[in-house]
């Protein structure tokens, strides 16, 4: 059993640290770092590249809706082709830095809403999707395994990879609940780490109804901005080696 283990890095602003970035890349296989659009910033992002490049974990480039304010976790309505090329900017950006640091950017990952709509909206995934393969149709996107921009993605020759959430909890039809909800982000690391096993030895998980739900998941996430982010990674990390899981970069 294979299992790449993912968290959101770099989303720092200035003189602002949001998360244990340093811990956090001593325990994941693959980092998530903002571009700039929702968190980050072009020395933040140069020293999580470099430190992400120093640990040998692979760089992904969390693209997001521009949303600074909101941290990249409210609805926007964008136009097509401003995505695609917003998109596009982030991942050139991103791509050139983790470059000029020895590494390269591996694989992309849209964050927060940008995220969730894809899932959703064949009209946004398309935006996306094209971004991706205008800077490199090598690299894979990660999705939920219910998003439609898989069958988008696979139409223009792009690679998905699917990818579950250790810390959220899911709806009986596989998406994550909505961080309104009171319910949406777990927080105890012995629950969080059993979910991850089972998300990754069985590939279910169980929903917030209690219904069991369908994940085969290649990739598993712990976000880097949840309190005790690095206590739930750890957890995670020890949770999965403990059964047999071997830990390794989809890349």
């Amino acid at each position: 059993m294979l299992i790449d283990l993912n968290a959101d890095l770099g989303e720092g602003f200035g003189i602002w640290r949001l998360g244990d970035d340093e811990a956090l890349l001593g325990l994941v296989t693959s980092a998530n770092i903002a571009c700039g659009f929702h968190a980050g910033d072009p020395l933040t992002i140069r020293r999580t590249c470099t430190a992400a490049v120093d640990r040998g974990v692979a760089i992904g480039a969390q693209v997001s809706y521009r949303d600074l304010a909101g941290f990249g976790r409210r609805e926007m309505d964008v136009d097509p082709e401003e995505l695609c090329a917003e998109v596009l900017y982030q991942l050139s950006a991103v791509d050139g830095i983790a470059r000029a640091m020895g590494g390269r950017v591996s694989y992309v990952k849209p964050h927060g809403a940008l995220y969730n709509r894809i899932c959703r909206d064949p009209e946004q995934a398309e935006a996306v999707v094209a971004a991706v393969a205008d800077h490199d149709e090598g690299l894979p996107l990660l999705s939920l395994p219910s998003s439609v921009v898989h069958e988008i993605a696979a139409r223009e020759g792009l690679t998905t990879v699917t990818e579950a959430f250790a810390d959220r909890a899911y709806t009986p039809s596989g998406a994550l609940v909505s961080r309104r909800s009171p319910d949406a982000v777990l927080h105890d690391p012995v629950e969080v780490a059993a979910r991850a096993v089972r998300m990754a030895t069985t590939g279910t998980v169980t929903a917030i109804d209690g219904s069991e739900i369908t994940l085969n998941a290649r990739s598993i996430c712990v976000h880097g901005d949840t309190p005790g982010a690095v206590l739930l990674a750890r957890a995670v990390r020890d949770g999965l080696i403990a059964a047999g899981v071997t830990l390794k970069a989809f890349t």
